[in-house]
């Protein structure tokens, strides 16, 4: 059984891990990966059909805990113990919750203080008791009568005329005052560990299409760049197409990883009388996890070919690999009376939206699949790569009307008729 450290406003955790209010989804998994001896049985719930209308949830079913993480920046956002049976809890060192001490209301009035009167769902039939930043939820179901206040309620739980005995069913860990309105909050110092996290990304546009890519970096601990709290730093960095690695490195510093390309399977579809002619030599992509963009380079010249922006969608083969590159793309609009306005394409957009803005069909899509070896499955089904505007959109299904974006690629060359892919 877990014995776990509460800290309202803050975290859920032991001497050896810690879940803390603004963790990135992937620092919480890789915590479960690492004891996963410990903690096991995790479940990964989200809305297939849309997930950007549920949060994101870790289960950890053996231990009574879910971690729910906020759709959009899949930052961690509340902290839920939905069966205390499962699991030890303390505050500041003193355990309010175990096999040998229940969870009353005394318990917790003796742990925690006094706070303001409770809230009391007569639907859920629970009495929800809120500290800052912590609440209890108390079951009723066996009391005859919702619970009743003194006209004098200044002295905190002692004057609620509730059962004496009432335990806790759930608790939550959130950040604000209120668990119906609280946000993920910003990632706390502690998460960054050392690297370096896009806040944002523009795509750069020339006369011609895309040229580059601007970067808002956030950092923690000395440097250069604007100091926004104690010890943070905003600062950023651009890279463009033709781009030395050398120059990639002094903006962007090392990579978290370097993948050399063993095939091109798009290769295929340039127009080139030589795409068929096997190269001497590998492409290399820098892999940059945390900022979520792949950077190409030219096997021989050592310069930037192709970038590459992930959205981290829960249901897409890469999900957990990479953060969420919170990307904003340009795009001309092509319609009567629109000469020179453009629209803006996010992580968060849909492609049935893109298509309609843009006023023209789009051609058929490039059908992709994805599998570890030649002789598994993806269990997540194929996804399709639409070229447009010298980019290519990688676009999984959720739902009839609501294809989402899974990617980005930009590259230097062009789309031809047919969708036909140049210089890439």
């Amino acid at each position: 059984m877990l014995d776990l450290e509460v800290v309202p406003e803050r975290s859920l955790g032991n001497e050896q891990w810690e879940f803390t209010l603004g963790m990135p989804l992937a620092q919480a998994v890789a915590i479960l990966q690492k004891h996963c001896r410990i903690v096991k049985n995790v479940q990964v719930l989200y809305s297939e059909q849309s997930p950007l209308s549920h949060d994101l949830i870790l289960n950890l079913t053996q231990d009574g805990i879910k971690l729910l993480f906020d759709a959009f920046n899949q930052r961690l956002k509340v902290i839920e113990v939905y069966d205390l049976t499962k699991v030890k809890l303390k505050y500041c060192g003193v355990h309010f919750n175990s096999q040998a001490i229940a969870p009353t209301i005394e318990q917790i009035d003796q742990s925690f203080g006094a706070t303001h009167p409770g809230v009391y769902n007569s639907a859920e039939q629970l009495f929800h008791l809120n500290f800052r930043g912590l609440s209890f939820s108390f079951q009723l179901d066996s009391w005859t009568e919702a619970p009743k206040y003194e006209p004098n309620f200044a002295h905190g739980l002692a004057s609620l005329q509730i059962p004496h005995g009432a335990t806790v069913k759930r608790m939550y860990i959130y950040s604000g005052n209120s668990l119906q309105d609280t946000k993920a909050p910003m990632m706390p110092l502690s998460c960054f560990l050392g690297n370096v996290y896009a806040e944002s990304v523009d795509v750069l546009q020339d006369g011609t299409g895309p040229a580059g890519l601007r970067l808002r970096l956030l950092t923690a601990g000395c440097g250069p760049g604007l100091l926004a709290d104690a010890k943070m730093r905003v600062f950023e960095r651009s890279v463009y197409f033709g781009d030395s690695c050398q120059d990639v490195l002094s903006m962007l510093g090392s990579p978290h990883k370097v993948f050399y390309k063993s095939e091109d399977k798009m290769k295929i579809h340039s127009p080139s009388p030589h795409k068929q002619v096997p190269s001497k030599c590998n492409d290399y992509f820098f892999n940059y996890f945390t900022l979520g963009v792949d950077i190409l380079f030219d096997a021989n010249t050592h310069k930037v070919k192709k970038f590459v922006l992930h959205t981290n969608y829960p249901g897409h083969y890469n999900f957990n690999i990479y953060h969420r590159c919170e990307f904003k793309i340009p795009l001309a609009i092509k319609k009567e009376n629109a000469d020179g306005q453009t629209e803006t394409c996010t992580t968060y957009s849909k492609w049935d939206n893109i298509q309609e803005l843009l006023g023209h069909p789009v051609e058929k899509p490039v059908v992709l699949h994805r599998s570890s070896s030649p002789n598994n499955t993806n269990p997540f089904g194929s996804t399709f790569c639409f070229g447009l505007q010298r980019m290519i959109f990688e676009v999984s299904h959720g739902g009839p009307r609501n294809k989402l974006l899974g990617g980005c690629w930009s590259w230097q060359g062009q789309v031809n008729g047919g969708g036909k892919l140049g210089r890439a």
